[in-house]
């Protein structure tokens, strides 16, 4: 790929990115980070694997954010791989959703390193907003303290 393509999508990507940090979202790009993240992790952690990809992703980053805010109960911990941008980190993350089928955007939510609630792109795609806020709000409920 040259080099104006890659920055051109590091700048179209960067206000994608700054959604979720700025809702209090930890960034991991490379392999290491999650691998360091993951194996050190204790508590609940919501991981949003962060997409361009348009209906969906305008989706989950919004209701990711807002059930966040809005939910009682919460995450231990909030972390963001970027599909199609940081490819070995988002590649390292779905190793450890065992029994889930790479897609993008998702959500996870673990308890440690088991999965006990996915959403994939199904379940995001076409919905409301707020039916995906309330498909994560529930999953606080049931696993987060």
């Amino acid at each position: 790929m040259s080099m104006a393509y890659e920055e051109y999508m590091r700048q179209l990507v960067q206000p994608m990115r700054d959604e979720l940090v700025r809702a209090g979202f930890r960034e991991l790009r490379t392999s290491e980070e999650v691998e360091q993240f993951m194996e050190n992790v204790e508590g609940t952690i919501l991981v949003v694997v962060n997409s361009v990809c348009g209906c969906a992703a305008g989706l989950a980053r919004p209701a990711a954010t807002q059930a966040v805010l809005n939910s009682e109960k919460k995450p231990d911990h909030l972390v963001t791989v970027f599909a199609g941008q940081d490819r070995e980190a988002t590649a390292k993350m779905r190793e450890y959703f065992v029994g889930y089928a790479p897609s993008s955007p998702s959500m996870a939510l673990l308890k440690g390193k088991e999965v006990v609630h996915f959403i994939p792109r199904e379940e995001i795609e076409f919905q409301s907003m707020e039916a995906v806020m309330e498909n994560i709000m529930k999953a606080f409920a049931k696993y987060c303290k």
